[in-house]
């Protein structure tokens, strides 16, 4: 837009208000992608832009005074919308309705005034003023708005930071030719001005894009990070037995079934009246047993080692690299600790167990397993007999 003493340009004019649409359109767009309060507010601001920016091309074309007033109210909205946006932050909503509020609330007096400096010291006085206002908006944005990490955010506020020391600049120019007194050199420098404004304002529109852009790429990275974590989890739990919190057997039917040699002791154990304590004190007696059983075989292994429920109330051990002495050491203290075992409301309820070994060294699992079960059943016949 031109200054006082030259009528407006139309080609000055349509930059401006494709600029102010244009923007307002990305920032729409933006909105409706992401939901973002500030890329809302951003849109609003450049809708009352656009709306200001007819009221001032009247103002200049009728050289009118009248024209101020409304035209620096949908300026004012402007600079309100962006205050506002400033308070929500990237990530967030309003958080403070009230200071923006209070300042709608003094619109009235702010045309008023405006009107005033208007009437006495031209239209001129009014674009100084304004220049400054958005020059301390735009800082107050850049200060408010955290810092992201990728190259939009830092060009998004650098680009605000950018626009906050061109309006500055405009006002310090517009206030020596105010002085100077010069309406050719006024009208020149404002419509160079309205061409670099629009140059800063698209770096702002597309670094607000790239922004967004950053921030869903952020976002499907934490989202495929989380469904790496759900994925691991499901398989860990398909792995398990739920009861006793030991593998399952499927989970040593894969073992077994991937042929790979094994090094260390497996153990077979079955306990030897799981029957009896089921007919006489009933099944959730029996389930309390064999989830103490498996809680107790996994508190006595090593990390390395683990531990499977095969079926019913038998289980298997793999000691890693381990010999068949220690194994068997363990074994028979696991077994101690089952004559003292405790059932709640039926106090000690001993228990029994029949256990197997076979030591490997790099034969196939499947082979030392069925040398373990063999032992384990030897045991079992031999305390029957």
């Amino acid at each position: 837009m031109e200054g006082a003493g030259a009528g407006p340009e139309l080609g000055v004019f349509l930059t401006e208000g494709i600029g102010a649409t244009l923007f307002g359109l990305v920032f729409l767009f933006l909105w409706r992608q992401s939901r973002i309060v500030y890329f809302g507010l951003w849109a609003a601001a450049w809708g009352t832009q656009a709306v200001a920016l007819l009221l001032g091309y009247g103002m200049l074309k009728s050289q009118s005074v009248a024209w101020l007033a409304p035209y620096s109210v949908f300026e004012f909205a402007f600079a309100i919308i962006l205050i506002a946006a400033a308070r929500a932050g990237f990530a967030g909503a309003v958080r403070d309705w009230r200071t923006v509020l209070r300042l709608i609330s003094i619109l009235p007096i702010f045309a008023a005034l405006v009107f005033a400096v208007g009437w006495n010291s031209r239209i001129e006085g009014y674009y100084i003023s304004h220049a400054l206002v958005l020059c301390l908006v735009y800082l107050y944005n850049y200060a408010s708005l955290r810092p992201g990490e990728g190259i939009g955010g830092h060009v998004f506020r650098f680009s605000l930071l950018l626009l906050s020391v061109a309006f500055l600049v405009h006002a310090l120019v517009l206030l020596y030719l105010y002085r100077m007194g010069s309406p050719a050199q006024w009208a020149r420098y404002l419509h160079f001005e309205s061409y670099y404004d629009f140059a800063l304002n698209a770096v702002l529109a597309f670094a607000a894009m790239a922004m967004w852009i950053e921030s869903q790429r952020d976002r499907v990275r934490v989202l495929g990070t989380e469904l790496d974590a759900v994925r691991r989890e499901n398989a860990a739990n398909l792995e398990l037995d739920r009861l006793t919190g030991l593998l399952n057997q499927a989970a040593l039917e894969r073992r077994v079934e991937s042929g790979d040699a094994f090094h260390g002791v497996v153990t077979v154990c079955d306990m030897d009246n799981f029957k009896e304590v089921n007919d006489r004190y009933g099944h959730l007696v029996g389930d309390e047993i064999l989830r103490n059983i498996g809680h107790l075989l996994r508190s006595s292994i090593r990390q390395e080692d683990d531990a499977f429920r095969w079926g019913g109330d038998e289980f298997v051990i793999l000691f890693h690299n381990q010999h068949a002495a220690v194994a068997r050491n363990r074994m028979a203290e696991i077994e101690d600790r089952l004559r003292d075992f405790r059932v709640r409301g039926f106090g000690i309820l001993p228990i029994t167990f029949s256990w197997g070994t076979a030591e490997s060294e790099g034969r196939p699992l499947r082979e030392v397993l069925d040398e373990a079960d063999r032992s384990m059943y030897a045991l079992k016949r031999t305390r029957q007999a």
